[in-house]
């Protein structure tokens, strides 16, 4: 009942509330873009339900000559790809708001494993072993409160399996609240290359 009816109407509500909410911030920060040549929004093919796909919304942050589906922490020093505005807003992860409009149109929810890119075949194959590409891809999700960027891929895939197995409102409302202490001390934000675990 939750999963499959509650939770889509809790994401429709929540995501239009806060877009409405929101307005004056998301107008002021599109301006702010603006300001940097390019854009005001980055869209990217996302994995979504069901391994289909869609495209994310979020703020651009990075100039608009930055190869487009590959993984920040991939990137050869992404530092300088970061745009001034842009810095402030992935540290503050207000980039990702324009993705209330994807949760307002069913692309995703507030809660779920974070849309892996279309590309991330290995993280793919990995939620494959759990199922938890069969969960509506979310703002945020299980993963994001234990580490974020810096899990190794084997790690993150079966903790968005074990939200996916233990999928309930009050794991939903834990995770949003832990999102919410997570982004002001900005855990687990990691830009440039990895060692591999």
């Amino acid at each position: 009942m939750y999963q499959n009816v509650l939770k889509r109407l809790i994401d429709f509500t929540l995501s239009l509330i806060g877009i409405i909410v929101l307005s004056p911030v998301l107008v002021v920060l599109a301006l702010l873009v603006k300001q940097t040549k390019g854009p005001v929004f980055f869209k990217q093919k996302r994995v979504g339900k069901g391994k289909t796909f869609f495209e994310i919304y979020k703020f651009r942050s990075m100039y608009a000559d930055t190869p487009k589906d590959v993984p920040t922490h991939l990137l050869e020093n992404p530092e300088s790809r970061i745009t001034p505005i842009g810095r402030f807003l992935r540290k503050s992860s207000l980039d990702e708001l324009p993705q209330l409009f994807n949760i307002l149109k069913g692309d995703m929810s507030i809660v779920g494993p974070r849309p892996a890119l279309w590309n991330q075949d290995d993280l793919i194959a990995e939620r494959d072993k759990y199922g938890a590409n069969d969960c509506m891809p979310g703002l945020t999700g299980y993963a994001q409160i234990h580490g974020r960027d810096e899990l190794p891929i084997p790690v993150k895939a079966k903790l968005d399996g074990f939200y996916v197995k233990h999928l309930s409102f009050w794991l939903d409302v834990k995770i949003f609240f832990g999102t919410i202490f997570s982004v002001l001390r900005s855990d687990g934000i990691v830009e440039g290359k990895q060692q591999k675990k």
